[in-house]
């Protein structure tokens, strides 16, 4: 019977999420060498082999200009949180967020709708040396999904370490009413973290979706992704 063989290889993810946090459509890529099972039916082998909380989905060969960070368009994030009086449903505890009072949602979606566009988000973000924290923000809105469930949604070309934790924390004191609604726009004049905007818990973010060009457009995408972006105002 065939098996999985061990092979020593770099597993490269389109986004690498904080510890905690979920992924329900992850994308990773790696090279294996010839011989290796063919992709139909590697999926239900390795589902021998993983943890119970982790599981590929799908498997199939790419072209070699795939990279699944760099060649990735956006990534899609969902945040979710319940302010029923009573907290959390038991079964979703481990991917909702329990917020003991009602959020004003009308108020955070004015404060998201401020924040999208390309800016530099270091006021949301954990600096990491040598990497930007210009960011092109390309959604960002809350829905009640039911009466107690409101879902941020957020797209974006990338973000950096915490972002999308940070713009949660950030506008969760806009919903509680202890923030304006412009005060987490105004927070993009920063050029360093800003120590006043909360990072939301881990457990309630969620990492849901991945999109990428076309295969002839997959090298020139991941080309201008590695190249440094600057603050808007600030390009040579």
């Amino acid at each position: 019977m065939a098996t999985v063989a061990r092979i020593d290889a770099n597993l490269t993810v389109a986004g690498r999420t904080d510890a905690g946090v979920h992924a329900t459509a992850q994308v990773a890529h790696i090279d294996v060498p010839p011989g290796t099972l063919p992709p139909d039916q590697l999926a239900h082998r390795l589902a021998r082999l993983l943890p119970p909380d982790i599981r590929v989905l799908s498997v199939r060969q790419v072209s070699c200009t795939f990279d699944a960070r760099f060649s990735a368009l956006r990534r899609h994030y969902r945040y979710r949180i319940c302010d029923a009086p009573w907290g959390v449903e038991p079964l979703r505890r481990y991917d909702t967020l329990s917020h003991p009072r009602r959020l004003d949602d009308a108020a955070m979606n004015v404060a998201s709708r401020l924040l999208l566009g390309e800016h530099d988000f270091a006021a949301f973000c954990r600096r990491r040396d040598g990497a930007t924290t210009v960011r092109a923000l390309e959604r960002f809105e809350w829905t009640r999904d039911e009466p107690h469930l409101l879902v941020a949604h957020v797209a974006a070309d990338a973000f950096c370490h915490s972002m999308v934790r940070s713009l949660v924390g950030a506008l969760l004191a806009v919903g509680q009413g202890r923030r304006a609604p412009d005060w987490p726009a105004v927070l993009l004049r920063h050029t360093a973290r800003a120590s006043d905007v909360a990072v939301a818990p881990a457990h309630g973010l969620a990492l849901i979706g991945v999109d990428y060009p076309d295969d002839d457009q997959l090298a020139a995408r991941a080309e201008q992704t590695r190249a440094l972006r600057l603050a808007p105002g600030l390009a040579q």
